[in-house]
């Protein structure tokens, strides 16, 4: 199961944790190779989910994520390179970006094909990750918010909280809470982008759609966005 975004010029879709071949806590479209799952579920996972796309798993782009901002432009089968944002302008390469309550977001460009996809914990977030992202894009752009831990469910100490409500206003500090959703929003305001969307679907309420490192305590897989810009 995974959810679609009508980007322009792309094909982008945010996965759940239903449709694959992985097991136990994993169960089933596990996209984490940094699990105890077996890395060939993984990889399987991985081809499925980009087969529902119509993309060549082996030209499949990906960094090292470090809840950091660095953007990196995609190059096809690439993997490794530190980074919590990949972008291109070249068809036929896709990229995956995972999550386990950190924010997936898709950012892409109006005027012509091309696409960002963005990991944003509140690292990421507090330190620029989604500007970063939208200015390698450049021009006009449309974006989408992906299924994150919610409000509901977000709960932070005064240093999480406290940069939070200084850098994009005290609402989005709920009492111990922390809203991911409207942080990301706001940072792609900020940013210039113009039309967002939202799913505004919480990782941590929907054990039967999602993973969630910490409702699994860390045991857990990721799901995450992958898109593509068509040839």
């Amino acid at each position: 199961m995974i959810f679609r975004w009508d980007a322009p010029g792309c094909e982008v879709a945010f996965s759940t944790r239903r449709g694959g071949v992985s097991t136990g806590a994993f169960a089933s479209l596990n996209l984490g190779l940094l699990t105890a799952d077996e890395p060939d579920n993984v990889e399987e996972n991985r081809r499925l989910l980009c087969a529902e796309l119509g993309a060549a798993a082996e030209r499949l782009a990906l960094n090292r994520q470090q809840h950091a901002a660095v953007v990196n432009r995609a190059q096809a089968g690439r993997r490794g390179a530190p980074g919590d944002g990949l972008w291109t302008d070249e068809p036929g390469v896709p990229m995956l970006k995972l999550t386990a309550d950190c924010v997936p977001v898709a950012v892409a460009r109006v005027d012509r094909p091309a696409l960002a996809l963005l990991h944003a914990g509140w690292r990421g977030l507090l330190q620029g990750v989604v500007a970063r992202g939208v200015a390698a894009l450049g021009g006009q752009t449309r974006a989408v918010v992906g299924p994150a831990i919610g409000p509901c469910c977000y709960e932070v100490g005064p240093d999480v909280a406290e940069p939070f409500a200084a850098r994009f206003g005290a609402d989005v500090v709920r009492e111990r809470t922390v809203d991911l959703w409207a942080a990301t929003e706001r940072a792609l305001r900020h940013a210039g982008v113009s039309s967002i969307e939202r799913f505004d679907l919480c990782t941590s309420c929907q054990p039967d759609l999602f993973f969630s490192h910490r409702r699994d305590g860390g045991v857990t897989g990721r799901q995450g966005v992958i898109g593509h810009v068509v040839g």
